[in-house]
């Protein structure tokens, strides 16, 4: 495992950390995690060097925090860098800030919090910390022991974004980044302002919620092929990021232990500079051949749905049929999905919307979705 840096607080990190959003799961209920396959994973990845895990309160229908807790018994804790996040949408008053953290702490069996997170800000969010003075409460708690460094996660506009990492002096922070994500959220421009300020960055999503995993179409291999690196999806996207030495962590929300295993390879192999400027250039033209017309990341915030559509999934297919050219393919997949599941069953209720990080208009993409493949299967 490589280490790095951890901007000012001095700390060595391991390159690659534990993201404990997509663990194995039975019956594909996000709430129903497999315990034994789950706890094996993230104590391979420690036993393997990686010392940050993270998790956070809606993680996996709040289950998450749980499974993490049990993990980390036996000894494990004190090998790692424990993070996980304040929910910042459910608090209505001061009072609920204490009930939450204590809550955490107690289902995740630790006394401490390494890395506290005031999680997925917007402008909106950071108003109401600055309203509800989150901040003095934090480092009250910073002082009581109960958290260690104070940071943020993030899903809004760049200027927001400045106007959060210069609103106060933060231990660390987390965007989404990726190579499709340059330009997007915080992007590359948000990585070198925190550079700037010195502050450490760990990213998330460097897979793009599974995306950037999958075999490159034609034209994106014909484009890599004029470089001399043989590497699989994934270790492109990864050695991408790790190249950057403004990165910090890259966490990555691995699902099973081939997963595990593999990105542990890719850690130890990662160096900054490890692609050069010519390879730069050439994923700059692979990135636009792997986008598809939703920017959905399948974080499943935006589920349980209370009318059953399997949204992450109806994203996922369309995005497919796009990217792959395989319409009829991915129409065959939407037919077989659970009626109850499709986009058609949307009631426009609009509690995805208010709950999606990356602020996607989920009723209208749905019926953009349930038109497309009514079209194919009529």
């Amino acid at each position: 495992m490589q280490y790095r840096k951890f901007g000012k607080l001095g700390l060595e990190i391991s390159a690659l950390g534990f993201g404990a959003m997509r663990l194995p799961t039975i019956d594909d209920n996000s709430a129903n995690i497999d315990e034994p396959a789950a706890i094996k994973m993230i104590r391979t990845a420690i036993d393997s060097g990686i010392n940050y895990v993270d998790t956070a309160w809606p993680y996996h229908q709040k289950q998450s925090e749980i499974l993490v807790g049990k993990a980390l018994q036996d000894g494990y804790r004190s090998k790692v860098n424990l993070a996980t996040k304040l929910p910042i949408w459910e608090i209505e008053k001061a009072e609920d800030l204490d009930y939450y953290l204590n809550k955490q702490l107690e289902k995740l069996q630790v006394e401490s919090i390494d890395f506290y997170l005031l999680h997925a800000l917007n402008e909106e969010r950071w108003q109401k910390i600055i309203d509800l003075d989150i901040i003095s409460w934090a480092e009250a708690a910073k002082q009581a022991g109960k958290i260690k460094y104070l940071g943020f996660s993030f899903h809004d506009s760049y200027p927001v974004f400045e106007k959060i990492i210069t609103g106060y002096d933060w231990d660390f922070c987390q965007i989404q980044y990726n190579y499709l994500d340059t330009e997007y959220q915080a992007g590359r421009k948000g990585l070198l302002k925190a550079a700037e300020l010195n502050i450490p960055v760990v990213v998330m999503e460097p897979i793009r919620g599974g995306w950037l995993a999958q075999d490159f179409p034609e034209p994106a291999q014909e484009i890599l092929s004029n470089s001399d690196k043989d590497l699989t999806p994934v270790e492109w996207a990864l050695h991408w990021l790790w190249s950057q030495p403004e990165v910090g962590i890259v966490l990555s929300g691995m699902s099973n232990l081939d997963q595990v295993t593999e990105n542990i390879k890719t850690a130890a192999e990662s160096k900054p500079n490890y692609l050069s400027e010519a390879e730069y250039r050439l994923m700059e033209q692979v990135a636009e051949e792997m986008r598809g017309p939703v920017t959905c990341t399948r974080c499943e915030y935006c589920l349980p749905c209370p009318s059953g559509v399997n949204i992450p999934e109806n994203f996922y297919l369309y995005n497919q049929a796009h990217l792959l050219n395989n319409e009829t393919e991915m129409a065959d997949k939407y037919e077989k999905i659970d009626k109850s599941a499709r986009a058609d069953n949307c009631v426009e209720c609009g509690q995805c919307e208010s709950a999606c990080p990356q602020n996607l208009s989920i009723i209208e993409l749905l019926k953009e979705v349930d038109n497309y493949f009514s079209k194919l299967v009529s």
